[in-house]
């Protein structure tokens, strides 16, 4: 258990939270449909999706010469 809670940061936390208020609003107004966005955020949150905190970019290959 301690494994995972290793290398969280910022988003992981966010993505969590809004999971989880996301679901919370889901039940109490009964719209079903912002389950799916509630999983999805704590699915990216579990097991660290999504893009991290330096963003989503791709890093470029430098040629050395």
């Amino acid at each position: 258990m301690s494994n995972f809670f290793q290398n969280w940061h910022f988003m992981r936390y966010f993505r969590l939270a809004l999971a989880l208020l996301l679901g919370y609003e889901a039940i109490t107004t009964h719209e079903w449909f912002f389950m799916i966005f509630a999983a999805f955020f704590l699915f990216q949150a579990i097991f660290n999706f999504g893009c991290g905190p330096r963003g989503c970019a791709v890093p470029q290959k430098r040629n050395k010469q």
